[in-house]
């Protein structure tokens, strides 16, 4: 879902509320209230968000929406919370307790509360970031017993698929915010920590050709909503299309066009659950001119059409009507 778009917040971060108007182009983040129920659930979603930061643009681009203690990242800072960073796009630099590590795309930094750190990308490239903010005794139990370690703070993860949609659960549940919409975003929380431990854990390296096919994937992922043909991805990797095309149905069964038109059609059942949504603004969101040819597909894959879909889904509950 793109995320752009004109949003009041009520934030409160330190015992304090701000209200906050902007215009994201690209960019969306929540600095969230937390109740008692929250409080005892022992994990708590404090933040998250994702940023566009264009070349030659001070980061943190308009530092002023954002909370106080948040504010000085590119000097230095230090918080009372758990962070996961991922950069998609771009380079840049992050210290923290007296190390320094150069930020490439696939990298994820993670932040431990009250350790000293900063971040930036380079002025001259920038980069596109996802965040999330976290807290509780569950994650503080983590760190307790080393399954967090302040000696494993970067990762080198990669372009994978997985890290991307997972982000995107957790925008939508704190964008959304239905009943307990802080276990739906702290299941996210979990999944990346598990996505980032696994690689530390595992080691492994890919081979070239599965690097590819991940590559490949997150394309696809960052680009649901747009047309984008099998030229475009296999330019941007080196490879002919029908290179291409060969290598990602070896490891996958799925030609790259299948594939991608299956991410649109999970993206749209997401759409489709939203209140207030039309299958007309889906299709054209998704990239689909034709809003029939899009009906046709939608329940060619799923067994039922896009009005039905929203007929029989109650989007609060999440959960079929009888």
């Amino acid at each position: 879902m793109d995320f752009s778009l004109v949003m009041m917040e009520k934030i409160v971060y330190y015992g304090q509320t701000m209200e906050k108007t902007r215009n994201f182009q690209d960019s969306f983040f929540h600095y969230l209230p937390v109740s008692e129920e929250d409080e005892k659930l022992g994990m708590i979603c404090t933040t998250a968000g994702r940023t566009t930061v264009p070349p030659y643009t001070e980061y943190p681009p308009d530092k002023d929406t954002h909370p106080a203690p948040f504010r000085p990242v590119a000097e230095g800072r230090i918080l009372p919370i758990f962070q996961v960073v991922y950069v998609a796009q771009g380079e840049g630099v992050f210290n923290a307790d007296g190390r320094s590590y150069q930020v490439k795309p696939g990298c994820l930094m993670l932040i431990l509360p009250e350790m000293w750190h900063s971040y930036k990308p380079v002025y001259e490239t920038g980069w596109h970031e996802y965040w999330v903010g976290f807290k509780g005794d569950y994650f503080t139990r983590m760190l307790e017993e080393g399954i967090l370690s302040p000696r494993q703070i970067f990762f080198n993860i990669g372009l994978h698929n997985d890290l991307i949609p997972i982000f995107g659960r957790i925008f939508e549940a704190i964008r959304i915010q239905p009943p307990l919409y802080q276990l739906r975003a702290c299941s996210g929380i979990l999944m990346l920590l598990a996505e980032m431990l696994t690689h530390e854990r595992q080691g492994d390296k890919p081979s070239y050709y599965q690097k590819i096919v991940e590559k490949a994937k997150f394309l696809m992922e960052q680009r649901v909503e747009s047309v984008l043909s099998l030229s475009d991805i296999s330019e941007e990797l080196g490879l002919s299309s029908s290179r291409f095309s060969e290598i990602f149905k070896t490891y996958t069964a799925m030609t790259p066009y299948h594939y991608f038109i299956q991410l649109k059609i999970h993206r749209a059942e997401r759409l489709l659950e939203e209140e207030g949504s039309s299958v007309k603004e889906v299709s054209l969101n998704l990239g689909f001119e034709d809003q029939y040819y899009f009906s046709r597909l939608f329940k060619s894959k799923t067994g039922i059409s896009p009005s039905d879909w929203k007929k029989y889904l109650n989007p609060a509950a999440g959960q079929w009507q009888c």
